[in-house]
This record gives structure tokens, sequence and C-alpha cells, in this order.
């Protein structure tokens, strides 16, 4: 009879508590050494009203990865202090910063809620712009809000492990941070310095994209904005008119196109306008022949 308790596997063999043992404390130090491994590159800090948001750029054996870290300190008897924190490869870096850049353009020109409605349950998290990011098992989902107390950038983290989503509906690794509006540019400088001191040189980012242009036509603006993500460089064409804004975005793979079809258009109503102008002018001398 053995004494204590054993392990019988599939093959019948019997093993006791010292081999047990010794299994778990040789998986406590892999997760030891695994950690010890991660290497501290780089920190920022980015205070936003009564948040403090902590970016932090490391690297592990699997290559670089960015974690951010919210800070709240609550007001009250015993200040509670509260975190909640997202990871992201700095592979993925760009699209988020890109992200950010669209929220911070958009928000400023978000229509506002309707008198009384922001107070209302109906309207207590008013939805007004979502993305949403996604790469190998990672998704992320950016939603600006509004409520009472003004607007602000929840950004949701899921993983999804094997089959199904693991976070959001079920027991898995769920992560997020929420962003006041009014600190998306502080927040968004911070990154992009993190990016370009540390960003994944095989990465999908493009260092070297044409600069940004605007110009006013009457009571509208129009910019262009040159950006790429994993899916390429594109072309963001916004049209803004207080307070309202239309955004498309053209892939580089079109924009000979889009220009051929400027340049014809162009051309056509140039040459309309001519005719019509010839015309009013045939006019006008038919016109005093008669009179004379």
């Amino acid at each position: 009879m053995l004494h204590g308790f054993f392990i019988r596997l599939n093959a019948g063999l019997v093993w006791g508590p010292g081999f047990v043992l010794c299994c778990l404390t040789q998986s406590q130090s892999q997760s030891q050494s695994q950690a010890n491994d991660i290497q501290e590159l780089a920190s920022k800090r980015v205070d936003i009203q009564k948040k403090r948001f902590y970016l932090d750029v490391k690297q592990s054996v699997r290559g670089r990865f960015l974690k951010i870290a919210e800070v709240w300190i609550g007001r009250g008897r015993h200040d509670n202090i509260r975190k909640s924190k997202l990871t992201l490869s700095m592979a993925m870096a760009p699209a988020l910063r890109y992200c950010l850049g669209d929220f911070i353009d958009y928000y400023p020109h978000a229509p506002p809620s309707p008198t009384g409605s922001a107070a209302s349950d109906d309207h207590a998290h008013r939805v007004l712009k979502s993305e949403f990011i996604e790469r190998d098992n990672r998704k992320y989902f950016l939603d600006l809000k509004e409520n009472q107390r003004g607007r602000f950038l929840r950004i949701r983290q899921t993983v999804s492990k094997g089959h199904g989503t693991m976070g959001y509906y079920g027991q898995g690794i769920e992560q997020t941070i929420v962003l006041p509006a009014q600190g998306l540019i502080e927040f968004r400088d911070a990154l992009s310095q993190l990016i370009e001191d540390y960003g994944d040189e095989d990465g999908d980012e493009h260092p070297e994209l044409p600069e940004a242009a605007s110009f006013r036509v009457d009571n509208k603006r129009f910019y262009f904005d040159v950006g790429s993500n994993r899916y390429g460089v594109f072309l963001k064409i916004s049209e803004v008119r207080q307070p309202y804004r239309n955004t498309i975005t053209v892939p580089l793979k079109a924009w000979a196109r889009f220009g051929e079809n400027f340049i014809r258009y162009e051309e056509e109503m140039r040459r309309i306008f001519s005719c019509h102008k010839e015309k009013r002018t045939d006019g006008r001398q038919d016109s005093d022949e008669h009179e004379d």
C-alpha cells in the first residue's frame, strides 16, 4: 500500500509527491525567468484631469510591446486608488495612433447633445464615434462617448484563445482604459514619440509620408492627410463645415484613378463653361445687331 498521494499516468506509471513538487518548482522557475527577461526601455507619463497615464515600452523574447496603465485617485476618506491597463505590440501602436488622430479631428465638431438629454438615462453614455482594431488574437474597441461630465474615449481590449472570444463573454483577458477627450492630443503626442524612438522596424508604418495639407473654399475647409496601417498607405480626405465633418479614405492603389477622374471632370467642366460663355456672347452680339 502506498502512503500519501500519487499520480497515475495513462502509461501505468505512478509518480509520488516528490516528482510533482519538482515539476511545480520548475514551472515556477520558468515563469520567474520569463518575467525577469522583460526589459524596461522607456516610459512616459501623461496627466489628464484627475488621472495619470503611464506609457511603458518593454521588450521580451516575443518582441517589443507597449503597456498603458491608467491610475485614478478618488477623493474620499480613504482616497481609493483604482488602476487599469492594456497592452499592445509596438507593431500595432501606429494603428492606435492613427485612430487617436481620427478621434481628435472628430470630437470637437461632434454635434452636442440635445438640451437635457445628457442627464437622462437613455443618453447617460451617448456613443459619438466608434473604431475597431484587430491584429493576431487581440481586438481593440474604441468608443468616443459623452455623459454629464463630458466626452471621453474608452479603449477596450479582448484576447481570443482557441475557439471563440475570451474576455467580454467569457473567462478570459479583458482590459480597459478611459481617456478624457481634453487630453487626447497630449496622449497621442506621447505615444508618437515612443513609436518614433522604439517603433517596430518591421511593422506596418511607413516613416516617410507626404505632409498634410488643407485649404478653404467658401465656408468649408478640406483636409488631406496621408497615413498608413497594416493594409497599406491611404489618403484621408475630410470636408469640414461646422459642426459637421465628412471623411473618405482612398487607398494608394486608387489614387491614380481618382486623379484621372478629377482631371477629366475639370477639363469637361472647363469646356462646358467655355461653350456656355461663347453662346452667351454670340447671343448678345445677335441682339445688338437686331437693335441696329
